[in-house]
């Protein structure tokens, strides 16, 4: 039996240009799940029978991406285990490669998600889970510690009270340059928050000379990181790097997720074999073969993977 991947993969190879979509519906926006009861069910309050999802698109793109992100490379599963948790990997993919999408979604909210993170009510005979809000806050600050950072600073003047300073990170938020310069303002921005530097001490009366070291991962280089571009504006996104050096290790564009304001809602798109996908959970056909790779004026995400050490 193939894996989901495996089917998206042969999709791919033996696409037609009139039919470019996945032949059936991945991750499909919300979910009902229905719980099996049995005698003791009677005796629980409150009762519900169902479990209904809704706004899942905050965590839906991610979902696939990671999925995808786990088949690129035969050591990614093991080393996001070191993270996530091996339990939770070997359960994901495999709720992922039997196509039951309501079952991952709820692995990620009770294993991954805090209480206050969504909001739930029990309806009639149906407990509802609303994920609306911000797919950062539902997803990438779920990630454990894998994309901590840290960076040290120490100022030349020995009499500054905070000599030497700390700068800890759990995500990646790269802002966009206050001047914008010519160039890269992506691969400028990134430099701006890994690379050292040294700029004038911002503590009141200082005077002196802040030396940046070079920003670091706390637990090693990640298989992947995302970066955090939803303070960007789309005018600003003329050209997305296809590779970044992040921490003396190369990662390589793998995917992004897009934010549509008019609609609140999030989608993905990511490249397989060097072809590019458009997932949208809201949508009927919601797995597109593009014909080019996405525009990106309505990005909140990057998402890249380490490259394979040669």
């Amino acid at each position: 039996m193939k894996t989901l991947f495996e089917e998206i993969k042969a999709s791919i190879k033996n696409n037609y240009n009139q039919d470019r979509s996945f032949w059936r519906p991945v991750l499909p926006w919300g979910g009902v799940f229905t719980i099996k009861a049995g005698r003791k069910a009677v005796s629980c309050t409150p009762l519900y029978v169902e479990i209904r999802l809704k706004n899942t698109c905050t965590i839906d793109g991610f979902l696939m991406l990671l999925y995808v992100i786990l088949n690129e490379n035969e050591n990614f599963p093991r080393e996001l285990s070191l993270h996530l948790g091996r339990e939770f990997v070997d359960c994901f993919l495999y709720l992922m490669d039997t196509y039951s999408f309501t079952t991952v979604k709820l692995l990620w909210i009770w294993d991954k998600m805090e209480k206050q993170q969504y909001k739930s009510e029990v309806h009639k005979a149906s407990l509802i889970i609303d994920l609306f809000g911000n797919e950062h806050d539902n997803f990438t600050k779920n990630l454990e510690n894998l994309m901590s950072t840290i960076q040290e600073s120490y100022c030349s003047n020995w009499r500054c009270p905070t000599r030497v300073q700390e700068d800890q990170q759990r995500t990646i938020n790269i802002n966009p340059p206050q001047e914008i310069p010519h160039g890269n303002l992506i691969r400028l921005a990134v430099d701006e928050l890994f690379c050292s530097r040294i700029e004038l001490c911002e503590e009141s009366g200082c005077g002196g000379l802040r030396e940046f070291s070079q920003r670091v991962f706390c637990h090693g280089a990640p298989p992947f990181v995302v970066l955090n571009m939803q303070h960007w504006k789309s005018e600003d996104l003329a050209y997305v790097p296809y590779y970044l050096d992040l921490s003396d290790h190369k990662y390589l564009l793998e995917g992004a997720t897009l934010f549509n304001k008019e609609e609140h809602h999030y989608s993905a798109a990511f490249q397989i074999d060097g072809h590019w996908m458009h997932y949208d959970g809201l949508r009927n056909v919601n797995l597109i073969l593009l014909n080019k790779p996405p525009e990106f004026l309505l990005l909140s995400s990057l998402v890249y993977i380490r490259a394979t050490e040669k």
